[in-house]
């Protein structure tokens, strides 16, 4: 399966597999919410809460594979890790001196919750017309397997088509159990007049093995998601 389209415009700090780059990690959200793992699928179950639809309906390098760093004309390939991504809201403040930060939580935060949040250092972008803040973005995080690097990375998405297609993909009979599956994501294009594709591919032979073996050593490592809404890093405990 394929679904094309026209990126948005983000931050191209390098960081995060999404389309709003990470410049570094950050203080953020007070909720954190654990997730019990999902029993193994034998019918299709939908890759974003229901409470979240309307949110994604709406409108690399390191520990981290963007989608962004991929070079026009080429793709990355990737395994899930987990069927049940961390979902949060996003949105980007600015310091003084220009630095960018992004600031997640758990629920779709309102003014004063961003403000509280920014403190005194921080101020909300503002949207590319200056005339407005930048919209809260809902976004998703999932450990996948990144086959270039074979190692466990983080993948965020906030381009929304993307999230919706992998969540259609989710609920289709022959894709009941996504961990089952590869992903390739590829890219078209530069600024924006960039364009992503997504389709699954069966999985890599001889792959599962070294799957299992990075996906044991990250947890064993302290691989958390639930941490990039505290700011720390999902790869390793403070």
């Amino acid at each position: 399966m394929c679904f094309t389209h026209p990126s948005e415009a983000s931050p191209a700090t390098g960081g995060f597999f999404h389309s709003t780059a990470v410049d570094g990690l950050c203080h953020c959200a007070t909720f954190t919410k654990h997730r019990a793992p999902r029993p193994q699928q034998t019918h299709p179950m939908p890759f974003i809460s229901d409470k979240n639809k309307s949110a994604a309906a709406s409108g690399g390098g390191g520990g981290y594979l963007n989608p962004s760093k991929i070079k026009s004309g080429s793709s990355a390939r990737f395994a899930l890790l987990d069927d049940q991504p961390l979902e949060f809201f996003e949105c980007w403040g600015e310091a003084p001196d220009g630095k960018a930060k992004p600031f997640r939580f758990a629920e779709d935060p309102s003014p004063e919750d961003i403000k509280e949040e920014m403190g005194d250092e921080y101020n909300r972008r503002l949207n590319r017309e200056g005339t407005a803040p930048d919209k809260v973005k809902f976004a998703v995080a999932v450990p996948v397997y990144n086959y270039e690097t074979e190692a466990v990375q983080v993948m965020q998405l906030s381009q929304k088509s993307l999230i919706n297609e992998l969540d259609a993909i989710s609920q289709m009979e022959d894709y009941a159990d996504l961990l089952a599956w590869d992903f390739v994501m590829g890219k078209e294009g530069v600024g924006l007049e960039t364009k992503y594709s997504l389709r699954t591919a069966p999985r890599k032979k001889g792959a599962q093995a070294d799957i299992e073996a990075a996906w044991t050593e990250a947890r064993s490592a302290g691989f958390d998601i639930d941490r990039l809404l505290t700011g720390g890093n999902p790869h390793k405990p403070e």
